[in-house]
């Protein structure tokens, strides 16, 4: 078998950042790093501090609302008096209806303000933007902050604070570098066997699935980044930001004759084993090598499988 080796870690496919809608200070949180969550699930509720300026202005046209609101309402009560006595029309009394259906709602609207600045919720129209909730089902991965902290909100020029990682841990990938004096051989779809530091004597399948077409300096040598599908069932886990190393098959044979390289021979550009004739003779046999890895040597011809060779 012919490979090489990349080395990297491991990584959920998919790790979501979920961030607050608005500024103000994380009064509860409702989850811990390994708990499963779903989406929609709640995982923190922000108490909001209220722009004073903000809430000033809202707070007038409040009050303003309400003035505008009371005066329609005085109004049709005596329009409808009028229009009940037959005095005025059903049209001329429609447009004072009008007048207060609309005001109703402009205070309607000015209460729900108020609300949404001073409590980040709207009773009226069930709209909560305080409340952080997941956005996808997994695994929460890390809870950046703390009952207390202050939180920025998202926005077109903040990317705001993150208050929960999610990620499916169920879906993991190898993400690693490769030199570039072996990227020509790499190829999407390739067998990978990862060894993974922090897991003894256990190795991982997965399967390449991206070659990046640009390579990065790294330490003064240009690497190219790779990822690949880690192939688990129901009972592994692993965790995310495990390091590992990524054998790459490049080419594989089976069921052929190999021994180990450290037994041949160079001489020249020959190459030759000693083979055993008898207990105490050995003879010098010309042998033909194709594929190695590193350790064992593929043998062409020269050597029969119950041939006993001199070990070096």
């Amino acid at each position: 078998m012919k490979k090489t080796t990349a080395t990297g870690s491991i990584i959920p496919r998919r790790e979501i950042d979920i961030k607050s809608q608005v500024s103000g200070v994380v009064e509860t949180i409702y989850v811990e790093p390994g708990e499963s969550v779903t989406n929609g699930q709640l995982l923190a509720k922000i108490r909001i501090i209220p722009d004073m300026v903000e809430l000033n202005n809202a707070q007038s046209n409040l009050k303003t609302a309400r003035i505008n609101f009371d005066n329609a309402r005085r109004e049709k009560e005596r329009q409808q008096a009028l229009y009940q006595d037959n005095i005025i029309s059903e049209v001329e009394y429609n447009r004072f209806l009008l007048d207060f259906n609309l005001s109703q709602e402009r205070l309607q609207a000015a209460e729900s303000n108020v609300q949404l600045i001073k409590e980040g919720a709207s009773r009226k129209s069930g709209q909560t933007t305080n409340l952080v909730k997941a956005t996808a089902d997994g695994m929460v991965l890390d809870v950046p902050v703390r009952e207390g902290s202050f939180v920025i909100e998202s926005n077109t020029f903040n990317e705001g604070t993150t208050i929960a990682s999610v990620a499916d841990m169920q879906s993991m990938i190898f993400e690693g570098m490769v030199d570039e004096s072996d990227i020509g051989k790499v190829k999407e779809g390739m067998a990978l066997i990862l060894t993974i530091g922090a897991i003894e004597g256990e190795t991982f399948d997965a399967s390449l699935e991206y070659v990046s077409p640009k390579g990065l300096e790294e330490e003064g040598a240009i690497k190219f980044e790779v990822r690949a599908k880690v192939a688990l069932d129901e009972n592994n886990f692993l965790r995310a930001g495990y390091s590992a190393n990524a054998d790459i098959v490049l080419e594989k044979k089976e069921q052929v004759l190999a021994i180990k390289e450290g037994n041949l021979i160079v001489e020249n550009d020959s190459t030759f084993v000693e083979v055993q004739r008898n207990a105490q003779e050995f003879e010098k046999i010309l042998v033909e090598t194709g594929m190695s890895d590193g350790v064992h040597v593929e043998i062409l011809a020269g050597l029969a499988a119950n041939d006993l060779i001199k070990k070096l």
